[in-house]
């Protein structure tokens, strides 16, 4: 079994990476992405826990764009690490003041807290802060009533257009596609695909927990009449998104052979 769509504590889930892979091997998971948002920074610590568990690491991230106004992200796998890094490094910079600018609205709504003190914050950090002031009974609450898009306290990313995020992905090598299409709320699918395979985007993550078999059924026939691979995971972040759990799509490790040759990587490794 596998899953592509993973987050650990280097950026907003709440596993380490040792603890994802220990958990994925439990959970009956051969092949394993760590995908975290905007970072690589996981890739070591997971290799060497895939190691001990006798995983495959398919290293790979979740890149946060904008299309038409509203959030889209990317999955890349299998990036060249050294290539990609100094764009990250900008892409970390813009995230810390994406994070400061949202702790300063929240102050100015009459909800201070202190800026979390991780490496990458983000939303979910900032909903687990409100929750440990008090100000709601957990994180979800605080996406509903101030972090999620159009609320007041949201602010977008600094922008990087999905057509750019896409050609620069490609650049370093990675295999590209489009995160759980269905939750974009900038247009259908059938309206934003064109330009995104315009742009070189090169799958559509068919599977996903939010997903439903008939949702997914018209994902793949559109990945079938774009030709685009398909590819799936559970989105896990740990405890930070509940009802989420390892291999609970029960997704096969077939689907890695498609996204294995389009990056040029052996079939067995």
């Amino acid at each position: 079994m596998i899953e592509l769509h993973c987050h650990t504590t280097c950026s907003d889930g709440t596993l380490t990476p040792s603890e994802l892979v220990a958990s994925a091997a439990a959970a009956g998971i051969t092949a394993l992405a760590i995908t975290d948002h905007d970072t690589l920074s996981g890739w070591p610590e997971a290799h060497e826990a895939c190691l001990r568990h006798g995983l495959e690491l398919i290293p790979g991230l979740e890149l946060s764009t904008v299309h038409n106004g509203s959030s889209l992200h990317i999955l890349g796998f299998y990036p060249d690490p050294v290539q990609l890094a100094p764009f990250l490094e900008e892409r970390h910079a813009a995230r810390v003041r994406r994070a400061g600018r949202i702790v300063g609205r929240l102050a100015e709504l009459g909800y201070p807290i202190a800026m979390p003190s991780v490496p990458t914050p983000g939303r979910f950090h900032i909903a687990s802060a409100l929750k440990q002031a008090g100000y709601v009974t957990d994180e979800q609450d605080a996406f509903r009533r101030w972090l999620g898009e159009g609320k007041p306290a949201y602010v977008p990313y600094e922008h990087l257009s999905a057509e750019e995020g896409i050609r620069r992905l490609r650049e370093c090598g990675a295999v590209t596609a489009w995160a759980h299409p269905l939750l974009f709320r900038g247009g259908s699918v059938e309206e934003v695909l064109p330009a995104l395979a315009a742009s070189g985007l090169q799958g559509i993550e068919v599977y996903h927990s939010e997903h439903t078999p008939r949702q997914s059924a018209r994902l793949a026939e559109l990945a079938r009449q774009w030709g685009l691979v398909v590819t799936g995971g559970s989105d896990f972040h740990g405890d930070n998104k509940s009802g989420v759990s390892l291999n609970m799509l029960q997704l096969p490790l077939t689907l890695l052979g498609p996204i294995k040759r389009l990056a040029g990587v052996p079939a067995a490794v």
